[in-house]
């Protein structure tokens, strides 16, 4: 290890993580040829081979995840080191690194925003993914904080609630319910239905909901993006449920309806959560901190419902 470089280790890591030679030369902008060469220098400093290949993948040795494991907590340790010096220094520096599910982007770059002008020597890398590709990162211990509207159960996390996620079912201005005072959900039966990608948490939210009550409607359409989930609705195509954080109009305010279904709104929260056992930078801390306080001054947009009784 003695001659082992913190180049090679950036470098193994890196590999590691993306489990692919190509993917960890993008990252770090160098040659495949030089990742490649790294790993065969630091596999030979070490006297084990790191990584094993099964057709196009790349899987770690025990000797690999071991080293992995060492990697993560030598650059956790780095990170620490130089945010403590920056702040001996009387300043916060550093970077922060986010996770957070799609429907967050209505909310999250404002605070972000806000949080970056405090602090304006930090650099923030945020990745914004379904439910499944958070699991996914959460694994990897890829980020610092994870924000999301489901916790996997599985999973060792500390995590606090920090704003309300209500699911509402949306529909055209015209539809034939959008004029009415309460719908029981019954009346979802054999609607057309617009549903978010598997993976996601409010398609899992509401598959729950429709199984529990025996309710069976028409998936007409799958998308990834609330705002194709819009403009689809205001086009004819369906009804659907999005968060209500989603109803941001941009135009649409005089096309779409909220309905008055029973069980609706689907109350759910949105949580800030990081791997258990983890110790947070001061950055992280800080941000953590920040967004429990400021998440009290975000306010829900909504459209009217146009009851009639």
């Amino acid at each position: 290890m003695i001659q082992a470089t913190l180049h090679q280790l950036a470098v193994f890591e890196a590999t590691a993580r993306h489990g692919s030679f190509t993917r960890a030369a993008e990252e770090l902008y160098i040659t495949q040829p030089t990742v490649s060469s790294q790993i065969k220098q630091l596999s030979k400093a070490l006297g084990l081979p790191l990584f094993e290949q099964l057709g196009k993948r790349l899987y770690l040795t025990e000797a690999g995840k071991e080293l992995l494991a060492a990697c993560q907590e030598v650059f956790g340790q780095l990170d620490r080191l130089e945010i403590k010096l920056a702040d001996l220094k009387g300043t916060k520096q550093g970077k922060l690194q986010l996770s957070a599910i799609t429907t967050t982007k209505y909310f999250i770059p404002r605070l972000l925003g806000a949080f970056c002008q405090k602090y304006p020597g930090i650099d923030v890398a945020l990745k914004v993914a379904n439910h499944q590709q958070i699991r996914e990162r959460m694994q990897q211990n890829q980020d610092d904080l994870y924000i999301c509207s489901q916790l996997p159960g599985e999973m060792d996390l500390q995590a606090a609630p920090f704003l309300d996620n209500p699911l509402v079912v949306v529909a055209p201005r015209q539809h034939p319910l959008a004029g009415k005072g309460w719908i029981p959900l019954g009346k979802l039966n054999g609607e057309t239905f617009i549903m978010r990608e598997p993976g996601s948490g409010t398609r899992d939210a509401v598959e729950k909901l429709f199984g529990e009550h025996h309710i069976q409607v028409k998936v007409r359409l799958e998308l990834g993006s609330n705002e194709a989930i819009k403009q689809a609705i205001a086009g004819g195509l369906g009804i659907s449920v999005l968060s209500q954080h989603a109803l941001h109009s941009q135009g649409l305010a005089e096309e779409l309806a909220i309905l008055n279904v029973e069980h609706f709104p689907l109350l759910r929260r949105w949580y800030v959560a990081y791997l258990g056992g983890k110790q947070l930078s001061a950055i992280a801390q800080a941000f953590l901190e920040f967004l429990l306080k400021q998440s009290e001054q975000i306010t829900l947009p909504c459209l009217s419902r146009q009851a009639t009784a």
